[in-house]
């Protein structure tokens, strides 16, 4: 009889210990569908804002087909961890649409730098510099998971990257203005030739850089003008007070 309740209790203890393996593994793997999940949905959002944000900057429709592409698996991910999710299929034709309109709008566009023109409130402009920062490093993983091919992705980041040279650039030519004609000319100095040596050491040359450095040279000889005629001028002056002083000290005295 004694044996008999020990192996009860010992099945009893067994059963328990295994029951409790069982829903810790669920717990677990609950916990990971739902990390899972909430990584997906954090994918949407953060490319859905993206797409809001390209108002900001030249039309480019296979930028927004990309885009709409990785929500699109995000979605499909989220349906495959949790298929019961209601609203999910809904997102899916949704997404699904958009894609397929971004697709035959790419398929007659042309994107192109030449088209990007600057804001000029300062707030806007920090705003594209972020666009621009996000969505290259969008890009970039997408690349890297090979959802994007790597012509494709040079091809968009290099056109990204114009424009974000652009926006350097023309925000230190402005600040070198700013200063030069408040007669700060060492700031204003420091300004251009920071751009400058931004511009030279860019790897992709194009026709806007040329034309810059051009611009930006110019303003440099300018300043260094400015200076050398500063210098001669304080030159004569000191040359002229030292004359003067010899001639007050060698004057015939004044007899009282």
């Amino acid at each position: 009889m004694v044996p008999i309740i020990v192996g009860l209790i010992i099945t009893l203890i067994i059963i328990i210990v295994v029951a409790n393996i069982i829903q810790q593994h669920r717990e677990r793997l609950a916990a990971e569908t739902r990390a899972a999940i909430a990584k997906q949905k954090a994918i949407i959002d953060e490319t859905e804002e993206i797409i809001l944000s390209l108002i900001l900057l030249p039309q480019n429709a296979e930028v927004v087909e990309i885009l709409y592409r990785r929500c699109l698996n995000a979605a499909k991910i989220i349906k495959q961890l949790k298929p019961e999710l209601k609203s999910i299929n809904e997102r899916l034709v949704e997404l699904d649409y958009q894609l397929k309109l971004s697709v035959e709008l790419a398929s007659n566009q042309v994107a192109s730098e030449e088209a990007f023109i600057l804001p000029d409130n300062e707030q806007q402009l920090i705003k594209v510099l972020q666009c621009i920062k996000k969505l290259r490093a969008i890009l970039k993983s997408e690349q890297t998971k090979g959802i994007i091919d790597a012509p494709t992705f040079m091809k968009h980041d290099q056109l990204l990257d114009a424009m974000q040279l652009k926006i350097n650039i023309e925000s230190l030519f402005k600040r070198g203005m700013q200063a030069f004609n408040k007669e700060m000319i060492g700031s204003a100095r420091q300004y251009f030739q920071k751009a400058l040596q931004t511009l030279i050491y860019h790897p992709i040359k194009n026709e806007y850089i040329e034309i810059k450095k051009t611009e930006i040279n110019e303003k440099l000889k300018e300043i260094s003008d400015m200076l050398i005629n500063t210098n001669t001028k304080d030159a004569e002056n000191k040359a002229k007070s030292a004359e003067d002083d010899l001639d007050t000290l060698f004057q015939p005295k004044k007899k009282w």
